[in-house]
């Protein structure tokens, strides 16, 4: 196989650093808090040391998960909310909201996973498909596409000599050049080999995510007369509001660990934002309950018999 066509398979993968796959001799969790405490000498001892290749991999995984799992948790858990809001003002009964609830929840959790399997393959497929369209155009006129890589690299600041001569390098080996252009032309990273799988997880991930954390206010709100019979309705919706905070923070602070470890910070803002949310939804549903009380009964009222009649309000 000439050189034009790569001489080595890692230059036909996506440009993705992994365990197996010739990623970077790093150790990457020690660069990592080096570069958090700015720790210079520190990042050379992490470049100098490659750490251990299967727990690299499962960081890297675990890690490209978060924003799945965020999303999905706060859907789930602003959802749940919305609900038992509701309940509070239709005064329904615990057993009527955990039916409810949890029913609702899990529905909604498996349309969140289909959708994002069936979304994460839709748009895989679409960039497959852009590449396969970029490979032929290179096969066909390599020498338009090297010149629209040079004048793109020139535009990120490279001097126009040595713009042609790193394309002209990188041009000599076809699939790892397709993945630059789809990258750096089209903002396009080309998925993984195993991308049904990836996608596959991502749908189980986000059903896990919205399930779990989506049952935390119903399962407070109902849990809470076994422990106190003698709350009212108020009381309960307050150990709601409490037990939805609590998981808007825990699922901030979760979102830390992948980050800067700042976990106080990050589950503040997620109980403030996700906090707006909910009383947005509260105070919406508080108004709309206003509305049809006084006045759609009304409306119903100048109606005569069937379920128009007003004495069925």
């Amino acid at each position: 196989m000439s050189s034009y066509f790569g001489g080595s398979n890692s230059l036909s993968e996506p440009l993705a650093p992994g365990a197996g796959r010739g990623g970077p001799s790093r150790d990457l969790g020690a660069a990592r808090s080096a570069y958090g405490n700015f720790d210079v000498e520190a990042s050379r001892m992490a470049h100098a040391a490659r750490a251990g290749a299967g727990a690299d991999e499962e960081h890297n995984q675990a890690g490209g998960l978060v924003k799945t799992i965020v999303f999905g948790g706060l859907d789930g858990i602003l959802t749940s909310f919305a609900i038992v809001a509701g309940a509070v003002g239709a005064h329904l009964t615990p057993v009527a909201v955990l039916a409810m609830g949890v029913s609702n929840v899990l529905a909604d959790a498996m349309s969140m996973g289909v959708g994002e399997y069936l979304s994460s393959r839709s748009y895989n497929s679409y960039v497959l498909r852009e590449k396969e369209r970029e490979a032929w155009e290179l096969d066909n006129h390599p020498e338009g596409e090297i010149q629209e890589m040079v004048e793109l690299f020139e535009q990120r600041g490279m001097g126009h000599d040595d713009a042609v001569e790193v394309i002209r390098r990188m041009s000599k080996y076809k699939e790892f050049f397709v993945n630059i252009m789809m990258t750096e032309e089209l903002s396009l990273p080309v998925p993984d080999p195993d991308d049904d799988v990836n996608s596959r997880k991502e749908g189980v991930v986000m059903f896990l995510a919205f399930a779990f954390f989506g049952m935390l206010p119903i399962l407070g709100f109902v849990a809470a007369p076994a422990l106190a019979p003698s709350l009212d309705d108020a009381a309960l919706f307050s150990v709601a509001c409490m037990v939805t905070a609590v998981a808007l923070f825990a699922l901030g602070a979760f979102k830390a660990s992948f980050g800067d470890k700042a976990y106080l910070r990050s589950g503040a803002e997620t109980l403030a934002l996700g906090g707006v949310c909910a009383a947005t939804a509260f105070l919406v549903g508080r108004a709309v309950a206003g509305f049809a009380e006084h006045s759609l009964v009304q409306l119903y009222a100048e109606r005569d018999g069937g379920i128009y009649d007003a004495t069925a309000w």
